[in-house]
């Protein structure tokens, strides 16, 4: 008997979960479904450059265990698009991780379950709350990243 499947972790769900050539109507076509972990590991691997270590660590897998991930979903895309094929995102083992915010005004840091929503009430009330999720980037590194792009091209 075969081993249940560990969950992997997924940090983002996609804004759309079907596409299909266009003027092809959708009841003609064969479908290609790929699983979120599936998914999750081309955006690692293919959007955000990690490693396969690195990237089977962000999943919670073995390096093996996310090389195979990584080939399925390469090979389900390929036929997709080489055979013309509709490509629908769906199920899979997966667990969300939590979601992390930062306030802009405060850098107060937090994380936050996954499906819960945007957080409320997590600052003190002196402060107006300035919540994001992306990447803040410290002063030194807007200095650094200032003076390269004004920094005088060499030979001119």
């Amino acid at each position: 008997m075969a081993r249940p499947l560990n969950r992997r972790q997924v940090d983002t769900l996609p804004s759309s979960t079907y596409f299909k050539p266009r003027g092809v109507p959708k009841s003609s076509l064969t479908v290609q479904v790929l699983t979120l972990d599936e998914l999750e590991a081309l955006r690692l691997a293919d959007m955000e450059g990690l490693y396969h270590s690195a990237a089977a660590q962000n999943m919670g897998v073995s390096r093996q265990t996310f090389g195979r991930i990584i080939d399925n979903a390469h090979r389900k895309v390929a036929q997709a698009l080489v055979q013309g094929q509709a490509l629908e995102i769906k199920g899979g083992e997966v667990k969300m991780t939590a979601r992390k915010f930062t306030c802009y005004n405060c850098r107060h840091k937090w994380e936050v379950s996954y499906g819960t929503g945007k957080p409320q009430d997590v600052l003190p009330a002196k402060a107006p709350m300035s919540i994001g999720r992306r990447k803040i980037v410290a002063p030194a590194e807007k200095a650094a990243e200032a003076s390269m792009v004004n920094a005088p091209e060499a030979g001119v």
